[in-house]
């Protein structure tokens, strides 16, 4: 399972690291990020559960842990996170049963610490 408040604690003093040596690079994605990830023809809230489905493909934890985060400070619902799971499910087959729970579980985490 995967505990996104220790995934992004786990990655946090790398990345950092990682930022010392190549800022321009970092800054730029974050950037980019920043410049996606808002309000627009589609919300931001649907733009995190867009990446949080792109997330269970790629099988990525940090991503899950990073739009799980997202998509419930944009206040998705977890119906909302359920349905765009059940999107990477039919899009991934089998890998997707797996990671796709693990990602719901994620949102579910992070949206009950919020409350």
């Amino acid at each position: 399972m995967i505990h996104p408040l220790e995934v992004i604690g786990d990655i946090r003093d790398p990345a950092r690291e990682l930022r010392e040596q190549i800022p321009d690079v970092l800054g730029a994605y974050a950037a980019m990020q920043r410049a996606v990830i808002t309000d627009g023809a589609l919300p931001a809230r649907i733009k995190e559960l867009i990446a949080l489905a792109i997330a269970v493909t790629r099988e990525c934890d940090g991503c899950i842990a990073a739009h799980a985060l997202g998509a419930a400070r944009r206040n998705a619902t977890e119906e909302e996170v359920a349905e765009v799971m059940g999107v990477a499910i039919m899009m991934n087959g089998g890998p997707g049963t797996v990671w796709a729970p693990r990602a719901f579980a994620a949102f579910r985490e992070v949206m009950t610490r919020d409350e």
